[in-house]
């Protein structure tokens, strides 16, 4: 369905959320190294419950090997600060979005990177920093799913 990317997670009930997020959307939940926890943390099973096992989960060394795995994938990142409501893009079964260190966001390297026409914002209150990463995710998520009809749900949207 869609790639998960988590650059560098620090705080592990929010990587458990995204687990659980990524195994009832049929999304694939990319982590990238260096990881803030140890993938037998409690507070990191306690909070995907038991979908580990339901989930797809690929841990990659650093971003590179990321982007070397995927190939011609479309990839957005999410992040404070971008031109573009992640809203009002169009998504494809396929794309990948990338999100960033709960306490830093993405390094303008890989912003620079993935370039600033697919790189994605969430409209909020201006005095707030950001959302918590597993609301930002579960955001995104849904809407790309969304714009494709929930496609493999029970309960699909059919075409207009």
């Amino acid at each position: 369905m869609f790639h998960v990317v988590l650059f560098e997670p620090e705080i592990p009930p929010n990587t458990g959320n995204i687990i659980r997020l990524c195994a009832n959307t049929g999304s694939i939940l990319h982590l990238v190294k260096p990881l803030g926890f140890s993938l037998d943390n409690k507070q990191l099973q306690r909070s995907g419950l038991d979908y580990h096992d339901l989930a797809t989960v690929q841990l990659h060394d650093d971003i590179d090997a990321f982007f070397r795995q995927i190939g011609a994938t479309r990839v957005f990142a999410v992040e404070t600060g971008s031109a573009h409501c992640y809203s009002e893009m169009s998504y494809l079964s396929g794309d990948a979005f990338i999100f960033g260190r709960e306490t830093s966001g993405l390094p303008p390297h890989l912003m620079n990177r993935i370039g600033g026409e697919r790189c994605v914002f969430i409209p909020m209150q201006s005095q707030n920093r950001s959302l918590n990463l597993s609301n930002a995710v579960a955001l995104v998520v849904y809407e790309a799913w969304r714009q494709n009809g929930f496609i493999r749900s029970p309960r699909a949207v059919p075409d207009p």
